[in-house]
C-alpha cells in the first residue's frame, strides 16, 4: 500500500528502516562517450527557477548542506518560514557531519518546508567527533533515521499528489570507476585522501575496499519495492533521490579533476540499476523520469538515457565563493512545480561542457589547472 498525501495539510508518516544485508550480484549497465558539438563556456552565477513563484505543489532540491561550517548553517537559518511552508524539500545527503547538528539543520528545514524528505550521505554517517556514542555508523545511521521520525522527515516512499517521491539509499565501490586512470604522477592514494577510510566505522563484512557497503545499502531499498512499484502504476511523475552518483559520466572526467582518484568514491553501479528499474530502461514518457543525487558538488543537469539527473549543491563556503557550483542565490532549486518540471539549470558550468564537447576519458594529460599540483613520477632505468 502506498502513502499518498495532499500537498497542502497531511502529516507524513514513517516506517523505521530494515537494514538487513542482504547478499546479491550487481549488474553493470553503463553506457559512455555521446557525441557532441564543441563549445566554450564560463562558471557565471546560476539564477533562481523561472517555477518559483506557482502556487500549486513545488518540489525544491538541495544537497550537501555541511552545516558544521557556520556560513552554510547561516544559509538555512536565512531561509523564509513563510515562502515555503506549502513546499517539498528534497535533501540528497549529507546534512551535517555531528548527530546534534544534523537534528538542528533537519529541524530547521522542517519548520520552513510542510515536508522534507532525506537520504543519507558519507559525512552524516562519520563517527570521528562523536566520542564513544556510537559503535559503528550503522547504529549512528539508525539513530539519524529515528531522528528523522521524530521531526517528521521522510525517509521512505511517498506519493505526494500526482508526484512519486523515492529516497534511494546507497553508497559508492572503487569498481564504479571504469574509465583509464591517470599515471605518472603523485597522487595521494584513497585511503589518505578520503575521510570515510577512517571517519566511518563498519563492522565486520562491510568495507570501503570492495563492493560490500554499495550492495548493503542498496538492499535497503527492496523493502520499500511494493510501494515503489504501486509509485510506478499511480504517479504521473517520479522523482528519485540519492547521495551517491548513479553514472560516471554524470562527474568530470579524471584529468580535469583536482583530485583524479574521485571516481573511485562517488557511485554505485546498483544504484543506477536501481534507477533503471523505477523509471525504465529509456525512461518514462513525457519526460516525466528525474533522479537527483549530490555528493560531488558539482552543478548538474543533464538527460542521459531518457532520464534527467540533477545535482543542485550548496557545498562548501570555499566552492560557492568561486562559484564551482553556481553559487548559492538559486538554491533550493525548483525542480518541479505546477505538474511540470522546471526547465534545466542555467546555466550548469560542468554539465553545460559535456552537452557541447564529448566526453574523452583516454585522455589522461592533466588539465593545466590541475598538473601544477602534482609532481611527475622520475623514472628509474634498470
Amino acid at each position: 500500500m502506498v502513502v499518498r498525501l495532499n500537498p497542502s495539510f497531511l502529516t507524513l508518516s514513517q516506517q523505521p528502516h530494515h537494514t538487513a544485508y542482504f547478499s546479491k550480484q550487481v549488474t553493470v549497465r553503463c553506457s559512455y562517450g555521446r557525441h557532441m558539438k564543441r563549445g566554450d563556456l564560463g562558471r557565471p552565477q546560476i539564477l533562481p527557477s523561472v517555477l518559483g513563484n506557482n502556487d500549486g505543489l513545488r518540489v525544491f532540491v538541495v544537497s550537501d548542506l555541511h552545516t558544521d561550517y557556520a556560513e552554510n548553517l547561516k544559509w538555512v537559518k536565512c531561509l523564509s518560514t513563510v515562502k515555503h511552508k506549502n513546499d517539498v524539500l528534497l535533501v540528497a545527503g549529507d546534512v551535517a557531519e555531528t548527530y546534534h547538528m544534523f537534528v538542528a539543520t533537519m529541524s530547521l528545514l522542517k519548520d520552513r518546508f510542510e515536508h522534507v524528505f532525506y537520504v543519507p550521505g558519507n559525512h552524516d554517517l562519520w563517527c570521528r567527533r562523536e566520542g564513544q556514542n556510537y559503535v559503528d555508523s550503522l547504529e549512528k545511521l539508525n539513530e539519524l533515521l529515528d531522528a528523522c521520525k521524530r521531526i517528521g522527515v521522510e525517509t521512505n516512499p511517498v506519493a505526494v499528489g500526482e508526484l512519486g517521491i523515492i529516497p534511494l539509499f546507497s553508497w559508492y565501490h572503487e569498481s564504479f570507476d571504469k574509465e583509464k586512470d591517470i599515471t605518472g604522477f603523485r597522487i595521494p592514494p584513497l585511503e589518505m585522501a578520503c575521510k570515510d577510510f577512517y571517519a566511518c566505522k563498519w563492522p565486520n563484512g562491510l568495507s570501503n575496499g570492495d563492493t560490500s557497503l554499495a550492495l548493503y545499502f542498496d538492499a535497503m531499498n527492496d523493502k520499500q519495492m511494493k510501494v515503489i512499484e504501486e509509485i510506478q502504476k499511480t504517479c504521473d511523475h517520479i522523482i528519485t533521490f540519492s547521495h551517491f552518483v548513479p553514472r560516471q559520466e554524470l562527474c568530470p572526467e579524471k584529468r580535469m579533476l583536482f583530485y583524479p582518484k574521485l571516481p573511485k568514491i562517488i557511485g554505485s553501479d546498483s544504484l543506477e540499476d536501481r534507477i533503471r528499474s523505477i523509471h525504465g530502461t529509456e525512461g518514462r514518457r513525457d519526460a516525466s523520469s528525474c533522479h537527483v543525487f549530490g555528493h560531488t558538488h558539482f552543478c548538474w543537469d543533464a538527460v542521459v538515457d531518457g532520464i534527467r539527473y540533477v545535482q543542485a549543491p550548496l557545498a562548501y563556503p570555499r566552492e560557492r565563493m568561486r562559484r564551482m557550483n553556481g553559487g548559492e542565490n538559486w538554491l533550493p532549486f525548483c525542480l518541479y512545480a505546477d505538474q511540470k518540471f522546471a526547465d534545466r539549470l542555467n546555466p550548469c558550468y560542468w554539465s553545460d561542457y559535456y552537452s557541447a564537447n564529448p566526453r574523452t576519458p583516454h585522455n589522461t594529460k592533466l588539465a593545466p589547472w590541475v598538473a601544477r599540483f602534482y609532481k611527475q613520477k622520475e623514472s628509474v632505468d634498470v
